[in-house]
């Protein structure tokens, strides 16, 4: 096991008809922004609980943040954090309102153009971010308990992941009643959004790391039993329950102590939803059995510790129970209503030499050992085909 300094400062508020409880967490004189999306938190009765919750509170509302959110928009809220001396950002929503909302933090407490910390994360040492919570709608992306965000800048085509260590939430609640209404797609988004974060940290290369891999093998048992289920019923409070608290133990550091981590999938990912404006859990289906394909050999190990773990995948020389590993995988994300494949949406291979261009330009290498090179990007993209 590799050495490791853990520290996650996110409280945790879990359960039925916790979103009134959020100011026992606000002291009184705090200027709060209330942060969401497209406006369904008005029409499944979040937003009113959350607004009955803040009576008495000076509360600034902005709404209108997208699924990937974008730049332009949340430079909007920046100026008005900025004019209203905001205490508190308050994010109602998934990962990408939570996201935004991490940016919008940072950003007001920087005076030149914050798309220099998104190239440049050495800056975001001189920055100390405003405070942020959340109240989680849509389980997803463990925004909700981890300092990282993904931002969109539609201008250039670009989408980047940014980590600042003061960005945890102060505190999270988490009410399994507030996903009832979810769309099927989003539901089917956020498993396969889940079921890839904990495979970026567990399918790399042994470490050793005992209590780490059964941990996340938990995950991805839980995600296997359930996902299909909860596409049926999705106002079941168990089912929503454990989908909802896998999505955030998925992504909020505890299965990456001491263990190597990939996040190739996700960033080959974020170029197909800048490209081509994929949602995010469709690229991760499409991206990860053509990953781990092309990489078979290097993650060997790992792949045939997955497939007999979590698929039960025990017969045949171990080329064969990689394929047979690959085509569960990929099988469970078709469960999922996924379309794994590029062609499946409409697109060929005509953008990807400027994809991989892209990777060679910023001289980056992928990979749990920088061993994806822009050209394995190339032979990865043309597997997803």
């Amino acid at each position: 096991m590799n050495n490791f300094t853990f520290k996650n400062p996110t409280k945790l508020i879990f359960g039925k008809g916790q979103i009134a409880k959020i100011t026992e967490e606000i002291t009184k004189d705090t200027k709060v922004m209330l942060t969401y999306g497209g406006g369904s938190i008005k029409s499944n009765g979040i937003y009113d609980q959350v607004i009955e919750a803040l009576k008495g509170y000076t509360v600034i509302e902005f709404g209108g943040i997208e699924a990937n959110p974008q730049y332009s928009t949340l430079m909007k809220a920046v100026e008005i954090g900025k004019k209203e001396n905001i205490g508190l950002l308050l994010a109602v929503g998934g990962g990408s309102t939570i996201d935004g909302t991490k940016f919008i933090a940072t950003a007001i407490n920087y005076e030149s153009d914050p798309w220099e910390f998104m190239v440049d994360q050495s800056i975001l040492k001189e920055i100390t971010p405003v405070k942020l919570a959340s109240v989680l709608t849509l389980p997803a992306t463990g925004s909700e308990m981890n300092c990282g965000a993904v931002i969109s800048k539609k201008e250039s085509g670009e989408k980047f992941a940014f980590m600042h260590p003061l960005n945890y939430p102060q505190f999270s609640v988490l009410d399994p009643q507030a996903c009832f209404s979810l769309p099927k797609r989003q539901v089917a988004n956020g498993v396969v959004d889940t079921f890839v974060h904990t495979l970026e940290q567990y399918l790399t290369y042994p470490a050793n790391g005992m209590v780490q891999d059964r941990f996340a093998e938990g995950i991805l048992l839980t995600l296997k039993d359930i996902g299909a289920k909860l596409l049926e019923n999705p106002t079941s409070y168990d089912l929503m329950s454990n989908f909802m608290f896998s999505a955030t133990m998925g992504l909020n550091g505890f299965i990456a102590m001491g263990v190597p981590e990939d996040w190739a999938t996700h960033m080959i990912g974020h170029e197909l939803t800048a490209f081509y404006g994929l949602d995010h859990g469709v690229t991760l289906a499409i991206v990860g059995p053509s990953l781990i394909n092309v990489m078979r050999e290097e993650k060997k190990e790992k792949i045939l510790q997955y497939g007999e773990r979590v698929w039960d995948i025990t017969s045949g020389g171990e080329q064969e129970r990689i394929d047979a590993t690959i085509a569960a995988t990929r099988s469970f994300y078709e469960k999922m209503g996924m379309k794994t494949r590029l062609s499946e949406h409409g697109i060929n291979a005509d953008d990807f030499a400027t994809i991989a261009g892209r990777f060679e330009s910023r001289g980056w290498n992928l990979g749990e050992n920088q061993s994806i090179t822009p050209a394995k990007v190339i032979d990865i993209l043309n597997g997803a085909l």
